[in-house]
């Protein structure tokens, strides 16, 4: 990957020879490797065994989960905050896995609305849940800095898996504003 970052230097018009970009396609590598490291991220050794048995039947909620994840289309950042909703079924799941389950999948190349999507089923998954929520709020750098150039725009994405009365949505909605 570094032999890429040296060449996309020189096709932008840059000597990678020069002071400060001697370092820059290794710079480079390793930070796109931290990035797209949810690839190469073992769900079972996240989650690690941290699921327990409950006869809660409330929701449980972890919101404002901070991610960073990169556009598929473009390769630039877009960022924001995730909410997380379920319904046990028997079981919870420690509360610092949900954010990690999220970085999972937002390690990856993504678009919001898939990587919304795949946190809600894989949490269902894992727990059994009877109904999972998922919102995510994000701002896109390709939107800011490139095409419409709006700086101010907020993506906001859903996810329902699960028979989620309207009331429980309601509740869910209120609880994390």
């Amino acid at each position: 990957m570094e032999k890429l970052y040296k060449e996309i230097l020189e096709k932008v018009g840059e000597n990678p020879k020069r002071e400060g970009l001697i370092k820059t396609p290794r710079r480079a590598s390793v930070a796109m490797e931290f990035l797209t490291q949810g690839y190469t991220m073992d769900i079972n050794n996240v989650v690690n065994s941290a699921i327990f048995s409950t006869q809660k039947k409330d929701m449980v909620i972890v919101k404002n989960i901070e991610f960073y994840s990169l556009c598929e289309h473009h390769m630039l950042p877009f960022y924001g905050t995730c909410s997380v909703g379920y319904i046990p079924n028997g079981k919870i799941i420690g509360l610092s896995k949900i954010p990690r389950i999220v970085d999972v999948f937002a390690r990856r190349l993504q678009i919001q609305e898939r990587l919304t999507e795949e946190i809600a089923i894989e949490i269902k998954k894992i727990l059994g849940a009877d109904s999972v929520i998922v919102k995510m709020e994000a701002r896109h750098l390709c939107m800011m800095m490139r095409g419409v150039q709006k700086q101010n725009s907020t993506t906001i994405t859903t996810s329902i898996c699960g028979n989620m009365e309207n009331e429980d949505v309601d509740k869910f909605l209120k609880m994390i504003q």
